[in-house]
């Protein structure tokens, strides 16, 4: 931290998609540098490219070399790229993918030298990442690997709902055999451990959703709920994790029966995201807990489509960083809590 401020890392993302629309929006609130300390990895060029693709003309970013000289009361910006780097807005090209990633292993290695707190990475194409360096599905799986943490959970947060998943970036077809008792104890024990660390939650209450239609109909529509599902709830319930269920899909999110639970845990990516990006497309933030380092992103990917066009909505990566913020904090008083038992508050 900086004068009591948050040191946030900020990646640009693709440079052809919307990274820089969303950033630029974000930040132009002045207010935001009040009580925290942006830091942009990317390319001083590139975003002036956006800034006036997007008529931000009087927005600017304090140039600096590196960590060591980032301004307190600045948007600061880190180069990362060859200043003779193309943007091709909505197009999806190498460049874009060789940015996105030297600009997110620029913020690791100050993350790791402890002079970076949180990490707030806007979208990346999956396809033009693929490399020697990149052969992961996404941010998830790159970070678990690159803080060497076996077990994440991808968090998707709003003002309303936190939804998790058991299995993330997979194939469809594989997700019945990759379910199993052990894998949802696990995610179950992270999520109730993200819960109250991250969150501030003292006793987390948390719905799992079965996998098949109607959760399986005991076992006419499926077996999975009873042979792995319900299996796992007991078990975490006698570890003292509040996990209820399994419930149908459908069902539990029609009728609302979400706004009843701290979190709900979903069993595939699209089981938890649809309904999800249904009610927070342009205001969910995605939270990667389990890592010792503090990430969010936005909900959304690129959206090529609508790059340069100033159309873009902030409000996901600005949620992204206020709850990188808020995380962080909770963190910080977890701890002291956690060496100062006497400070919790007792119940009256």
């Amino acid at each position: 931290m900086i004068d009591n401020k948050v040191v946030v890392a900020i990646t640009q993302g693709d440079i052809n998609g919307i990274g820089y629309e969303v950033i630029i929006k974000t930040l132009s609130d002045n207010r935001i540098a009040d009580f925290c300390v942006p830091v942009i990895y990317g390319s001083p060029k590139v975003a002036a490219y956006h800034r006036k693709a997007i008529k931000f003309e009087n927005f600017n970013f304090n140039q600096v070399k590196d960590i060591t000289e980032i301004n307190s009361k600045r948007s600061n910006i880190i180069n990362v790229m060859d200043d003779n780097v193309r943007v091709e807005l909505g197009k999806n090209t190498e460049a874009g993918g060789e940015g996105s990633i030297q600009a997110l292993e620029a913020a690791i290695a100050d993350i790791k030298k402890g002079k970076v707190d949180v990490l707030v990475t806007a979208p990346i194409n999956k396809q033009n990442v693929q490399s020697l360096n990149f052969n992961f599905p996404g941010h998830t799986e790159f970070l678990s690997s690159a803080f060497d943490t076996k077990d994440v959970l991808m968090l998707l947060v709003s003002g309303t709902m936190r939804v998790g998943v058991v299995t993330g970036h997979i194939p469809l077809a594989d997700v019945s055999k990759s379910l199993t008792v052990e894998l949802i104890m696990d995610k179950l024990r992270l999520l109730n451990s993200s819960l109250i660390k991250d969150f501030g939650i003292r006793k987390p209450r948390i719905a799992v959703l079965g996998l098949n239609p109607h959760a399986g109909d005991a076992g006419v529509l499926g077996t999975e709920e009873q042979e792995i599902i319900i299996p796992a709830i007991e078990k975490a319930n006698g570890e003292n994790t509040i996990a209820l269920g399994p419930y149908p899909a459908d069902g539990f999110f029609g009728s609302e029966n979400f706004t009843k639970f701290d979190a709900v845990l979903a069993m595939y990516h699209d089981q938890g995201l649809a309904p999800f990006k249904s009610l927070a497309f342009d205001s969910g933030v995605n939270y990667t807990a389990g890592l010792p380092i503090v990430r969010t992103s936005p909900a959304h990917g690129t959206a090529f489509e609508i790059a340069g066009q100033g159309v873009a909505s902030e409000n996901s990566l600005r949620n992204a960083l206020m709850l990188a913020i808020d995380i962080h904090r909770n963190r910080l008083n977890h701890e002291e809590l956690t060496k100062n038992p006497l400070l919790v508050s007792k119940p009256e």
